[in-house]
């Protein structure tokens, strides 16, 4: 069996995850990790197993062990280790979002697409077994009248940045709200609201944003970051609508709506259960009506794996770009992420 050799950049929590999902992939094999810290690196292969620990990334890109990339450092970064990474020949799997705005993530499409590099987002809503079963079936619910996507979990960041904000605390600001590291709540859950829609549907015709916004402590003063929102979108012949929020729970389903049925599913960050109702004859309020159809998929024994599934079977079958996640749609995820924050007042240094 041929295994690609992954150089993960990136010691955070969200290596950590990831790893643990990647490495049931008997094809993939973990073979180097940098940080700027060489404790840090040091400490994390140590912990994966990983033979060899860089604190330069351009010594990790010329092992020749290193055969692809796995990109798990804050928002701000992912442009610039992109580029180097695909300059060097590497294949990349970055995690979400792509880039802080869509003139990076152009950048990057055109970097990949110019060498004939795979460069995939890690956006695991739309590469799950139970969103593939969500494309299998939506054509038995007819025209798509609307879709609606829910994705709001109060941060655990949140008390500490209250207490950051009130001068109670004088550490930095968390990196998933931290405008300096081109974070907050769209580019943190609310693109896994987004992205689903367009694999689904393309871009919409029109956004409509209602964002709630604080004003936190960055590099040159004071910018505002956005903490949830409620964004309407149209297409031609449908609508849709998405809420997330940092600041905010809540269980609500994703739900597509179509004129002979709808589909929705228990989360869209992470679907572990999907059902379908076909529209039956029209009925008063004293009856039931139709029954829904669980047509949830054999859900895989870790979210992140599909993520590498996927890239890794790009690799060995010599394309480079996935169908779900492909760069046209990671392009486009991005416009439209810009534009919520241009109708925020959300910019950050990266815009500059």
């Amino acid at each position: 069996m041929e295994k690609i050799g992954f150089g993960i950049i990136g010691t955070g929590r969200i290596s950590d995850w990831v790893l643990r999902g990647a490495v049931l992939d008997p094809r993939f094999e973990a073979v180097a990790v940098c940080s700027r810290h060489p404790e840090s690196a040091a400490r994390f292969a140590e912990s994966h197993g990983i033979a060899s620990a860089y604190s330069d990334l351009d010594e990790m890109l010329a092992d020749p062990a290193v055969r692809a990339v796995y990109i798990g450092t804050p928002n701000h970064t992912h442009h610039d280790l992109a580029i180097r990474c695909l300059r060097k020949g590497k294949h990349v799997l970055c995690e979400k979002p792509l880039a802080s705005n869509a003139t990076q993530a152009r950048e990057m499409a055109k970097e990949a697409r110019e060498r004939g590099l795979l460069l995939m987002e890690a956006m695991i809503s739309t590469l799950s077994p139970n969103f593939m079963k969500l494309q299998e079936k939506i054509s038995c619910i007819g025209t798509v009248r609307h879709y609606f996507a829910a994705f709001c979990q109060y941060s655990s960041k949140i008390e500490l940045l209250r207490k950051i904000i009130s001068g109670e605390e004088s550490c930095p600001v968390p990196s998933s709200f931290n405008p300096d590291h081109s974070g907050g709540a769209t580019q943190d859950i609310g693109i896994y609201t987004i992205y689903p829609m367009v694999t689904l549907f393309g871009k919409p015709e029109s956004v409509k944003a209602e964002v709630t916004a604080i004003e936190v402590p960055a590099t040159e003063g004071p910018r505002r970051i956005d903490t949830q929102a409620s964004v309407v979108f149209r297409y031609p012949g449908m609508s849709a609508s998405v809420l997330y929020s940092k600041a905010a729970d809540s269980r609500l389903r994703t739900e597509i709506s179509g004129e002979k049925g709808s589909i929705s599913l228990d989360q869209i960050h992470i679907t572990r259960q999907a059902e379908m109702i076909v529209r039956g004859a029209p009925t008063s309020g004293r009856s039931e009506g139709a029954k829904p159809e669980d047509i949830t998929a054999v859900c895989d024994p870790d979210e992140y794996l599909c993520e590498f599934r996927e890239f890794i079977d790009l690799i060995l079958s010599g394309r480079t770009e996935s169908v779900n996640n492909s760069l046209d749609n990671s392009v486009a995820v991005a416009e439209i992420i810009d534009e919520i924050r241009a109708q925020g007042g959300i910019v950050f240094p990266a815009d500059a």
